[in-house]
């Protein structure tokens, strides 16, 4: 209530509070009242406040009306709401990763089963002593294992690891983890090597942990000494049934001096095979399964693709990829999640031997919809002959990408916009990848015209020799008076059209050559069917008659591509055309039982007889074409001088959207 002297200023009681509130408030504190007698009592002390109600209680405050901002500033705020985000190609996904010289903190925690705790990290000394052999630069490895052929998920691994030293103008080791001599070939090292240069990474170095073979081993006769590792004689089928009982080996106390004598007799050759390993003393009551006594070396009696024979006693990767890390001075050692658990027995021995600590980021792995990537079962696929080899089209190994016209710039735009999170190993559509191809393609491929399933029509009002060349453009954008943005294409009284262009019966939604209509021959006239062909079956047509319009009066709705008789009598240019598709049907093979079964009747297509555009004879292998209406194409390795192979990239369709979910 406000007072000015000694009148008082009436105000509203609906400005000052809800009578209905203060009832019921009352009526809460006191249940048992008499609702009237409430009433009254209120109406009561208000009268003695406020005295008499007038007609100004009942007056409904005003709304203050809000006031419009300025045009100005209002398309100024409309602009701020509606400007969409960078496109995520455009971020810098190597922002997330820390400096060479902040590699002093702790990078993991190594809980023991006995209680204590390891706190990973570099000593101020160890780390000065890396920053001057790095020149404090960021050094990163790419390390494939060379027994099978490279696929779009290493596309992403190379991404992060080189991609990371040339944006921080750093190195980046190509590294062949060999440590499996049975299963590694020349084929698979050749190939990688090739692949890496593909996608257009240079390797500051390339290395071998085969090169590194002798420096393992005496760092593993040091892990002895310090008493972190021990001979053991346990079956595979042991270890296994130990480990599931958390049970330490029998061997696991033996004397230092006697596992070091026992790995001697190890790489001398002196013990079968499957009669011993070296293990590591970690902590077989962890909670981590990584802690289990990893195996450090094991006897194998083959010889490697890269040392020889010189051994016979070759590292396991959990024992050799953190020491070459190390002894690479690896500033950034970059992993899918999966290696996520393996970071303590990663540190563990780096700290058991006295070693630098390469910073550890582990992301997401790349998985695409409809297709497979383990190489267990890409291996499968390929040696069994369901596909055609590792570089089959229809594969996501990079060189099954490649053969099929994928670019590797359009594959590293893929990846960058994908980014590299530790998120959950969600699917990637397929369609994604297929969006950023056919964008680059489409500035890149210049168009040609194929007719895939040819159907013959006959121009009744063009005389049988004459042909006349036209001008067709190579790019949609291209001018009339720039030669070299057209091609000539023939037109004679015989063309061909696709066959799914005609039909006997129109409709309002048909944009087709039919009886008695009218298309646009692209690049041409418009012609007009006057009659159709049927073959001896009655049902099939074989041949169109129709006129042409020489003086293009007519505007048809319909635009189709051809191919015409270069001369008289003599048919088009004949090339081999395959039309892939998705490998497998279900969007995720790899989690089926029977993932075999899932596998596509329709993914490839060959058409062997093909009409296509004289210009294509000169076509090289590699070479990318938009066959207009039908999609993207590149010239196969399979093609010889008589007959040219296009393999088809991508349809023409897109149903991939960048600010969906796909």
């Amino acid at each position: 209530m406000v007072f000015f002297g000694p009148r008082k200023l009436t105000i509203s009681l609906c400005s000052l509070f809800s009578v209905g509130d203060l009832f019921a408030q009352l009526r809460k504190l006191h249940p048992w009242a008499d609702p009237k007698i409430v009433k009254q009592k209120i109406d009561e002390k208000l009268y003695g406040l406020l005295g008499e109600r007038t007609a100004a209680d009942d007056e409904k405050p005003l709304k203050k009306k809000k006031e419009k901002p300025a045009k100005a500033e209002a398309q100024a705020k409309a602009a701020e709401t509606t400007t969409p985000p960078p496109p995520e190609e455009e971020l810098n996904p190597f922002a997330i990763f820390p400096q060479p010289d902040e590699n002093y903190k702790v990078h993991t925690e190594i809980f023991f089963s006995d209680g204590p705790v390891l706190r990973v990290c570099n000593t101020r000394e160890m780390l000065d002593k890396h920053l001057k052999a790095t020149g404090r630069r960021v050094f990163t490895r790419f390390p494939p294992e060379p027994n099978g052929y490279l696929h779009i998920g290493h596309a992403k691994a190379m991404f992060v690891s080189f991609g990371l030293a040339k944006e921080r103008d750093g190195c980046c080791y190509l590294r062949y983890d060999d440590t499996n001599p049975e299963a590694e070939k020349k084929e698979y090292i050749d190939h990688i090597e090739e692949i890496v240069e593909w996608m257009g990474w240079k390797p500051f170095k390339i290395t071998y942990t085969s090169n590194y073979f002798q420096d393992l081993y005496d760092l593993a006769v040091e892990l002895i000494q310090r008493g972190h590792a021990y001979v053991d004689h346990q079956t595979p089928e042991e270890v296994k049934a130990s480990r599931e009982k958390k049970e330490n080996s029998p061997w696991r106390d033996r004397p230092v001096a006697e596992s070091l004598k026992l790995f001697n007799d190890m790489k001398r050759g002196m013990i079968e095979e499957g009669k011993a390993t070296l293990r590591m003393k970690q902590d077989m009551q962890s909670d981590n399964y990584n802690m289990y006594d990893l195996i450090a070396y094991r006897i194998k009696f083959t010889p490697h693709p890269h040392a020889g024979d010189k051994w016979c006693i070759y590292p396991s990767y959990d024992y050799a990829h953190c020491i070459v890390d190390s002894l690479e001075n690896i500033t950034h050692s970059l992993c899918t999640l999966e290696f996520e658990t393996r970071r303590a027995s990663y540190y563990w021995l780096l700290d058991a031997l006295g070693l630098y600590h390469p910073y550890v980021w582990e992301y997401s792995r790349l998985n695409v919809t409809n297709t497979v990537m383990s190489k267990r079962k890409l291996n499968r696929l390929v040696t069994e002959k369901w596909v055609d080899g590792w570089d089959d089209p229809r594969l996501m190994t990079l060189a099954g990408l490649r053969r099929r016209g994928v670019t590797s710039s359009s594959i590293n735009t893929f990846v960058r916009g994908i980014g590299i999170t530790r998120s959950d190993n969600s699917m990637i559509q397929l369609e994604r990848l297929e969006y950023h191809v056919r964008e680059e393609l489409n500035k890149t491929a210049s168009r040609a015209m194929v007719v895939l399933h040819p159907l013959k029509v006959v121009i009744s009002n063009l005389e049988d020799n004459m042909i006349m060349d036209l001008d067709a453009k190579k790019w949609p954008d291209a001018q009339t008076d720039d030669k070299s943005s057209l091609y000539k294409v023939p037109f004679s009284n015989v063309v061909y059209i696709e066959r799914s262009d005609f039909r006997m019966k129109d409709s309002k939604d048909y944009y087709g050559l039919a009886p008695g209509k009218s298309v646009m021959l692209r690049y041409a006239f418009p012609i007009k069917c006057t009659e159709a062909i049927y073959g001896d079956d009655q049902e099939t047509v074989v041949e169109i008659h129709a006129e042409y319009d020489p003086s293009k009066t007519t505007k048809p709705k319909g635009v189709l591509h051809w191919v015409a008789q270069p001369s008289p009598g003599v048919n088009p240019l004949k090339v081999e055309v395959r039309l892939f598709d998705k490998l497998f049907c279900s969007e995720n093979p790899a989690e089926l039982d029977d993932w075999l079964a899932d596998l596509n009747p329709l993914s490839k297509e060959v058409i062997p007889e093909a009409f296509a555009v004289g210009c294509l004879c000169n076509a090289a292998v590699g070479d990318k074409f938009q066959f207009e209406r039908l999609g993207y194409f590149v010239v196969d390795p399979d093609s010889t001088s008589d007959k040219l192979v296009f393999n088809r990239t991508v349809t023409l369709r897109d149903s991939y959207t960048k600010g969906g979910n796909k």
